[in-house]
């Protein structure tokens, strides 16, 4: 017995540096229990709610996972259930997506910063919102950061360059909203970087270059620009995932040891490098959706380890041996719309199990869903010695226009000077509600990312006036009281007046009935909303008016939208040589077109969130006194429920916004459709409308049906172009419809064959 009781005696403080070994410290603790609070007490973390409980020997699950050791928190990951995906995101708390209104970002990171010898930490799905601030810097012993899927917004802190421990930093599907950070290479151990799904803007990041240990990154989903650097001294690459954004450079050179790349939905021109058909160790490749041009080189399909490849939707032209080896483990090929001629090579055909798309080409095989031959030579370029006058014309038409370019920049550079201050970064998805410093709403930033727009379009941006708010009684002096002699129209969206403001400046003033739904603050973010779009080819909203009718924050009557005045008349009046006046030709009816393609484009792409479900009719474009066309009466269904019912039947709000677009696709049809045909089709949006359309696929159907100005001045290529494209807009299966950077590319190409047609005429 004694013997067993100094046994005891001997185990007992042994037993208790052991236990005292793996208790979690009593700060710890704390600092954890602090973080359930700050995240709003989420179900995953009830377990945490007993204080005498060692947090340490809690059983990990798919949601919550900690280590421990020596007393401290090591690892933390979390998994919350907060909806990723919203149609709108302002910077403010969103009911049952993100965490509370009274959610304090700056106070979680410093609570996180007291767990100092935190190595991994995952916090994804949780609802957290806000700037991520500097401070997180001090989390220096991070290993491994993932706040992927939450409503960050504003920039990646640059004190993250400091954390020279990291190598892991995933902030997927956010809101970052600034200029994507170029310090990467201060971070020597950086292996995986994933800024996927944000609204990050301006060049590639040189700094990636020199961070040599990356083996995964992924960038895509943003609006990244300009060109890119090569990339062949990442030697430790293997994933590479630039596609979607605003990319506008030739193909960079890759590293021979990557398995991946996805460099698709940009603007990507020139060849396909031969660099490429060294990349032994290439699984996947995807390019399709830019403008690459030449010939596919076919050692790129013989490559040992490519199993997909996909070129579709660019300008590859040429054509593909029949002989071709293709991989053996190549098991998916898309050069679907491009201008290939020829045959296939027996390779595509001869293997059970691999997927050849190829439709879209001028092939000889397949005629049902190729094009004609014509449509895959090169319109411009003339190689023939006999060609010199054309090259000449071309030349002599592209510095007349480099030089009017050229002029014009130079004279709003010096109005900017003389009336307009510089303006200032945007650093919210919204602006405040007092009255923005920036000119334009944007930053140079902003701009200077814009897909469609030339550089001289974006200094008569920068000169647009400011949006500012104005009395109701500025309205009144400027109409004569409302008085019915000023009004020029009556739509769905309510009346238009024309005004003359105090200045002298003519007016065109819009009222909406307000929705009733909306309360004056709510009311004023959207009108924010509006008053970002800014863009050459939409009519300039000046300011706006809410009529409270004397009642308190919660009550609205009336909205008003004073917009530029636009003085010659809208796009239908122009169509038809019934109407007294001018009639556009064909060429002058695409560069209005185009014009209008490039403004919704920017309306679905361009700010966030995008705006759909414009109403397009040819009644809403209008044309200045140079024939400038811009857009007029866009966004209004974000402050007036006269938007129609369409995607309102309980369906999510994907679903809903994607009906929106699809509206916006085949509204726009109609209007190629009406600039083909005239204006009587606007009123008829039925099967004869259609059947219409139908006919003009055919000489004698094009000759009954088409506007006889149109068939004078258009050339049956360029027509053939149009009308396909029409088609495509206005087909009843809404997932076939093409998006605006198609219909763009199709304008673009009608013009440039018409242009041909119209030079060799006049040989």
């Amino acid at each position: 017995m004694g013997y067993c009781s100094l046994f005891l005696l001997l185990c007992f403080p042994w037993s208790f540096l052991i236990t005292g070994t793996h208790q979690l410290q009593s700060s710890q603790t704390q600092v954890l229990l602090q973080l359930r609070k700050h995240l709003e007490y989420p179900a995953q973390l009830e377990f945490w709610n007993n204080h005498g409980m060692d947090l340490c020997y809690l059983s990990p699950s798919t949601q919550v996972n900690m280590t421990c050791q020596d007393n401290v928190v090591t690892e933390l990951r979390m998994t919350g259930d907060k909806p990723v995906k919203v149609n709108s995101f302002v910077g403010f708390a969103i009911t049952n997506k993100t965490l509370s209104g009274n959610f304090s970002m700056d106070s979680f990171v410093a609570t996180l910063a007291r767990l100092t010898s935190l190595r991994v930490l995952s916090l994804v799905s949780l609802g957290i919102w806000g700037p991520l601030p500097d401070k997180i810097h001090r989390l220096s012993s991070l290993e491994y950061l993932d706040l992927s899927s939450n409503y960050l917004f504003g920039s990646v802190p640059p004190k993250i360059s400091t954390m020279v421990k990291l190598q892991t930093l995933k902030l997927d599907d956010n809101f970052f909203n600034d200029t994507v950070p170029d310090w990467f290479d201060s971070l020597s151990n950086l292996t995986i970087l994933s800024l996927r799904n944000n609204q990050l803007k301006g060049p590639f990041p040189s700094s990636i270059q020199r961070v040599t240990t990356l083996t995964d990154l992924i960038l895509s989903g943003n609006d990244l620009s300009g060109k890119l650097p090569n990339l062949d001294r990442l030697r430790k690459l293997n994933m590479l995932d630039l596609s979607e954004n605003s990319l506008d450079s030739d193909l960079p050179s890759l590293p021979k040891g990557l398995v991946m790349a996805f460099l698709s939905n940009n603007s990507l021109s020139g060849e396909i490098p031969r660099q490429y058909s060294q990349l032994s160790q290439l699984q996947h490749l995807d390019m399709s959706f830019n403008e690459l041009s030449g010939k596919i080189t076919a050692s790129l399909l013989s490559l040992p380890s490519i199993s997909y490849l996909n070129l579709a939707s660019n300008m590859l032209s040429g054509s593909l041996p029949e002989r071709l080896t293709c991989g053996s483990k190549l098991q998916f090929v898309d050069v679907s719309n491009n201008r290939l001629t020829g045959g296939l090579p027996n390779c595509f055909t001869e293997s059970g199990y691999r997927v050849v798309k190829f439709g879209g080409n001028c092939l000889s095989v397949d005629f049902h869903h190729q094009h004609a031959k014509s449509s895959c030579i090169d319109v411009p370029v003339k190689r023939k010695h006999s060609g010199g006058k054309n090259m000449g014309v071309l030349v002599g038409v592209l510095a007349g226009i480099f030089f009017f370019i050229v002029l014009l920049a130079f004279g709003l550079v010096m109005v900017r000077k003389r009336y307009f201050s510089r303006g200032i970064p945007e650093q919210h998805l919204l602006h405040k509600t007092e009255q923005d410093k920036s000119v334009t709403g944007f930053s140079s930033e902003i701009l200077s990312s814009a897909r469609f727009v030339s550089e001289a379009a974006k200094l008569g941006i920068q000169g647009l006036p400011a949006c500012r708010s104005f009395t109701l009684e500025e309205l009144k002096e400027a109409t004569n009281n409302f008085n019915n002699s000023s009004i020029l129209g009556d739509g769905s969206y309510g009346k238009l007046y024309k005004g003359i403001l105090e200045n002298g400046t003519q007016v065109a003033i819009r009222c909406v009935p307000s929705s009733k739904k909306y309360s004056m603050r709510n009311l004023k973010l959207r009108m924010d909303l509006l008053a970002k779009l800014r863009h050459p080819h939409l009519v300039c909203l000046l300011g706006h008016c809410i009529d409270g009718g004397g009642q308190d924050d919660y009550r609205v009557n009336k909205v008003f939208l004073v917009y530029e005045y636009v003085s010659n008349g809208n796009f239908s009046a122009y169509l038809s040589e019934d109407r007294p006046g001018k009639v556009l030709n064909w060429s002058e009816r695409l560069a209005v077109l185009i014009s209008v393609a490039k403004a919704i484009h920017f309306l679905h792409t361009g700010v966030i969130p995008g705006f759909f479900n414009n109403r397009l009719k040819a009644n809403n474009i209008l044309l200045n006194e140079h024939g400038i066309a811009k857009l007029s009466d866009y966004g209004l269904s974000i402050i007036s429920e006269a938007a129609g019912n369409c995607g309102e039947n309980g369906e999510g709000p994907k679903s809903w916004q994607m009906a929106r677009l699809e509206d916006d696709v085949c509204s726009f049809g109609f209007i190629l459709l009406e600039s083909l045909v005239g204006p009587s089709v606007s009123s008829r949006r039925d099967k004869l409308a259609l059947d219409e359309l139908a006919s003009c696929n055919s000489q004698e159907g094009r000759q009954k049906s088409l506007n006889p100005i149109v068939l004078a001045t258009s050339s049956q290529e360029s027509l053939s172009v149009v009308i396909t494209i029409t088609n495509k807009c206005i087909c009843s299966e809404s997932w076939n419809r093409p998006s605006f950077e198609d219909i763009l590319w199709n304008l673009q190409y009608a013009v440039q064959v018409q242009a041909t047609a119209d030079g060799e005429q006049f040989r």
